[in-house]
C-alpha cells in the first residue's frame, strides 16, 4: 500500500498517473490546458479513461526549459489544485519548489512528485523538511543528473553504467530523506510513502535510457516501488523516428507495458485509455 494525504493506494496492481499539464511549454501538450474549465475537463477524462491518480504540473521540466518564477507556478497551480481534490480521489503535484510543496500540501495534495529527489531548498526552506514534516504525503523522487536547462547538453558519460549510478545515487537521496530531523513525529514511515523514478531522459543518452527499461528490475533491489515515466519521451522518438511527441501513442504504451511487465507500480503517462487498455491484455495473461 501506497500512503498518500488522504488516500491508501493499493499497488498489487499497476496504477495510472494521468499527465494534467497546465505549462504553456511542455513538450507534448502545453498551452492546451491555460485555465481551470479545460484542466479540469482534460483531468476528468484522464480519469474516465482509466488513470488512478492525476499529476498536476505547472512547470515544464523539458530540457532547456527556463526556470519559471515562485509567483507564476502558484497562479497555474493553485486554482486547478483546489477543484481537482474535489473529485475524490489522489492528486499529485509535480514541482521540486518547496514554497509550492507546502502550498499544494495545505490545499489538499495527496502526492509531491519532484525531478528534484527532495534535494532542494529554496529561502531556508526544505522541500525534504516540507514532506517529511507532513507526515503522510506520498513521495515520488526521481533520479536526475544535472538540470534541466543543462541535462541533455551534458548527460551522463555513455562510459558509466547508467543503471548503477542511478541506484547508486537514488539510495542517497532516499537516505537524505530519512534522515530529515522531523519538526513531529511522522504518521507513517518513509518506506510506505516512498516511490523512485529513474528520469528517463533527464541526463540520460538514447542507450542509457533503453538499459534503465531492460534492467529496471535492478532499481526494486532498492526496496521500493519504481514509477515509470516513458510517456512521448524523445528516446521514443529516435527509435521510431516520429518527430511528433502527441504522435508517440503506440510506442508509450509499449513503454508502459514493458515497464510494468519489468515491475513499475505507476506508470506517468499522457494517453491513459491506450495504456488502460493495453495493461487489462496484460493482466489477464498474468492471472
Amino acid at each position: 500500500m501506497w500512503q498518500t494525504t488522504r488516500f491508501q493506494i493499493d499497488l498489487t496492481q499497476p496504477k495510472i498517473m494521468g499527465i494534467v499539464n497546465l505549462t504553456p511549454d511542455s513538450f507534448s501538450d502545453g498551452g492546451k490546458l491555460g485555465n481551470v474549465p479545460s484542466a479540469m475537463q482534460h483531468a476528468e477524462q484522464l480519469l474516465k479513461d482509466g488513470a488512478h491518480i492525476l499529476d498536476l504540473g505547472a512547470e515544464s521540466s523539458r530540457p532547456g526549459a527556463p526556470p519559471v518564477p515562485l509567483e507564476e507556478e502558484l497562479a497555474r497551480l493553485m486554482p486547478v489544485l483546489e477543484e481537482a481534490v474535489k473529485l475524490n480521489v489522489p492528486i499529485s503535484v509535480d514541482t521540486y519548489k518547496p514554497q509550492v510543496m507546502q502550498a499544494a500540501l495545505d490545499a489538499g495534495a495527496d502526492i509531491i512528485n519532484d525531478i528534484w529527489a527532495f534535494r532542494r531548498v529554496d529561502a531556508r526552506l526544505s522541500s525534504a523538511q516540507v514532506v517529511m514534516d507532513h507526515g503522510r504525503c506520498g513521495l515520488v523522487a526521481m533520479h536526475m543528473h544535472r538540470d534541466p536547462q543543462t541535462m541533455q547538453l551534458d548527460p551522463l558519460p555513455e562510459s558509466e553504467d547508467v543503471v548503477q549510478r542511478v541506484k547508486h545515487d537514488l539510495l542517497l537521496f532516499c537516505e537524505h530523506l530519512a534522515q530529515i530531523p522531523c519538526r513531529r513525529e511522522a504518521d507513517f514511515a518513509l518506506k510506505n510513502r516512498l516511490l523512485i523514478d529513474a528520469g528517463i531522459g533527464f541526463g540520460k543518452t538514447v542507450a542509457q535510457n533503453l538499459s534503465l527499461l531492460a534492467r529496471q528490475r535492478e532499481l526494486l533491489e532498492l526496496g521500493y516501488p519504481l514509477l515509470a515515466g516513458w510517456s512521448r519521451k524523445s528516446t521514443l522518438g529516435a527509435i521510431t523516428g516520429i518527430e511528433s511527441a502527441s504522435e508517440r501513442i503506440i510506442p508509450s504504451v509499449a513503454a508502459a507495458v514493458l515497464a510494468v511487465e519489468r515491475g513499475a507500480s505507476v506508470v506517468r503517462v499522457h494517453d491513459a485509455l491506450e495504456t488502460a487498455l493495453a495493461l487489462k491484455v496484460w493482466q489477464a495473461a498474468h492471472i
